[in-house]
C-alpha cells in the first residue's frame, strides 16, 4: 500500500535553541525597542514605493544607474568573460581589468596606488587593520562612518575621538597623546556636513599625524572632474590614504582606497577583507570602468546637484526645519526620537515623498532622523512637490521643536 506522504511546515520542524544568554541579550537590549518605538515593524521598512513617488532615499548623487554605456560594458564583460576564475583578489595578476581600474582611479585622483575592495566597509576596515595598531594612536572625528571606527578596533589601536568638524579640539588631542593617525569624513554620511579639510590637514601635520580622508560622499560630486574633495582643496600630496565607497556617486559596488605604492604588497599580506574575500565579478569591474569615464564628463550633472542642494536647503530651512548641522546633498530631518522620526517618515511617505530612517547604531542613540539624499536627476516638478508636502507636514511634525532646534537657539541664545 502506498503511504501518503503528509509535507512538514517549516514552523513544525524541530530547532535548536538559542541560549539563554542570547535570548535574554535579544530581550533586554531589543525586543522593547521593536515593540514599543517601532511598533512591531523593522523601522527602516515603510510603506512600498510607488511610481509616483519623489525617492530619496538612494546614494546614486549623479544619476549613473541606467546610463547606456554603463549597461553596455556590463552586458559586454558578462558575455566575454567566459574563462574568469572567482578567487580572492590577491591571486590576480597585474594587468587584470581589476588592477587596470585601480590605476585609472588612481590617475583621476592624483594618487600613487591604490587597491579595490568589495564595499567601502571593507576598504575602510582593511586599512585601518593594517596601518594602526597598539602603538597608534588614532584620533577619529565623532561623526566619522561606523566602518572607520571598527577598522581602529580590529588594529586594537587606542581610539581618541574629537569633538565633530573641530580641528582646535584635534590639536589638543594630540598634543595629549602624541603622533598618531587623524581619521575624517569628506562630507559625513548622517547630515551632510562638510569636513573643515585644510584646518584638520594642518592640524594633523603640526603633531606630526599620518591623516586618512574618507571621500564616500564627495567623490564624484566634488572637485575637477569630480576627483574629490581633496582634488578641489589641492589636499591631495597631504594626505596619506584617501578611502570611498563606489556605491555612492559611481552607484556600484565596490570600494577602494588609496596608499603609496611601497605599501601595496604589505596590504595585500596583511589586509584580512583583501585576503579573504573573494575578487569583484567582471561585469562589476567594466561597469565602474564605465562609470568613471561618465563621472568624469559630468561637470553638468554636478552643477545640477549643487543647485537641487542649495534650492531645497533654502527651501526647508525657511520653512523652520533645523538642518544647519550640514551644507550638502545629504540632508538630515533630525527628529530626535525613534517614535517622532517615525512619525514624521510616516507624514512624508504619506504625501509622496521618500526618505530613509538613520537610527542607532548610525546615530547617536536619540538623535534619529530621515535622511533625504538628492541627486542631479531631480526635476522642478519633483522638487516642487518635496518643498509643498514639507509645507504641509510641518504643522504636525513641528520641526521648530525637534531637540536640535532647541539646542540650536541654547547655543545662539
Amino acid at each position: 500500500m502506498e503511504v501518503l506522504q503528509v509535507p512538514v511546515s517549516h514552523a513544525a520542524l524541530r530547532r535548536p535553541t538559542l541560549s539563554t544568554h542570547l535570548r535574554q541579550r535579544i530581550e533586554t537590549e531589543f525586543s522593547s525597542r521593536l515593540r514599543d518605538e517601532w511598533g512591531g515593524k523593522f523601522v527602516t521598512h515603510g510603506r512600498a514605493t510607488r511610481s509616483n513617488d519623489v525617492r530619496l532615499d538612494g546614494n546614486d548623487y549623479l544619476s549613473m544607474t541606467g546610463h547606456p554605456e554603463i549597461v553596455q560594458a556590463q552586458l559586454g564583460a558578462i558575455k566575454s568573460e567566459r574563462e574568469f576564475v572567482l578567487q580572492s583578489g590577491v591571486f590576480q595578476l597585474e594587468g587584470n581589468a581589476a588592477w587596470q581600474l585601480e590605476r585609472a582611479l588612481c590617475d583621476w585622483i592624483g594618487v600613487e596606488d591604490g587597491l579595490l575592495c568589495q564595499s567601502g566597509y571593507t576598504a575602510n576596515l582593511g586599512l585601518l587593520q593594517v596601518i594602526a595598531d597598539a602603538q597608534t594612536p588614532v584620533y577619529m572625528d565623532s561623526l566619522a562612518h561606523m566602518s572607520l571606527w571598527e577598522g581602529a578596533r580590529a588594529a586594537q589601536a587606542p581610539v581618541y575621538p574629537f569633538r565633530h568638524n573641530d580641528p582646535q579640539h584635534l590639536a589638543k588631542m594630540t598634543q595629549r597623546h602624541g603622533a598618531g593617525l587623524v581619521v575624517v569624513d569628506s562630507v559625513y554620511s548622517t547630515t551632510g556636513a562638510l569636513c573643515p579639510l585644510l584646518e584638520i590637514v594642518e592640524a594633523a601635520e603640526r603633531s606630526g599625524s599620518m591623516i586618512l580622508v574618507d571621500e564616500s560622499h564627495s567623490l564624484g560630486t566634488h572637485g575637477p572632474a569630480g576627483a574629490g574633495l581633496c582634488a578641489q582643496l589641492e589636499l591631495t600630496d597631504r594626505v596619506h590614504f584617501i578611502t570611498a565607497s563606489l556605491a555612492k556617486a559611481f552607484a556600484g559596488r565596490a570600494g577602494f582606497f588609496s596608499m603609496p605604492q611601497a605599501l601595496r604588497n604589505y596590504l595585500m599580506c596583511h589586509s584580512f577583507p583583501s585576503i579573504f574575500s573573494s575578487c569583484l565579478l567582471p561585469h562589476d569591474v567594466a561597469g565602474l570602468r564605465a562609470t568613471l569615464e561618465v563621472i568624469k564628463r559630468s561637470d553638468g550633472a554636478r552643477q545640477q546637484l549643487t543647485a537641487n542642494t542649495q534650492r531645497l536647503r533654502s527651501s526647508l530651512a525657511a520653512l523652520g526645519y533645523p538642518i544647519h548641522q550640514g551644507s550638502q546633498q545629504i540632508i538630515s530631518l533630525e527628529a530626535g526620537a525613534e517614535f517622532d522620526t517615525l512619525a514624521l517618515r510616516d507624514e512624508l511617505e504619506a504625501g509622496g515623498v521618500i526618505g530613509a530612517v538613520f537610527c542607532a547604531p548610525a546615530t547617536s542613540r536619540n538623535r534619529a532622523m530621515v535622511r533625504l539624499t538628492l541627486n542631479a536627476g531631480l526635476t522642478d516638478a519633483e522638487l516642487s512637490h518635496v518643498e509643498c508636502v514639507a509645507a504641509a507636514v510641518a504643522s504636525r511634525v513641528r520641526p521648530w521643536d525637534w531637540p536640535i532646534a532647541r539646542r540650536s537657539r541654547t547655543q545662539f541664545a
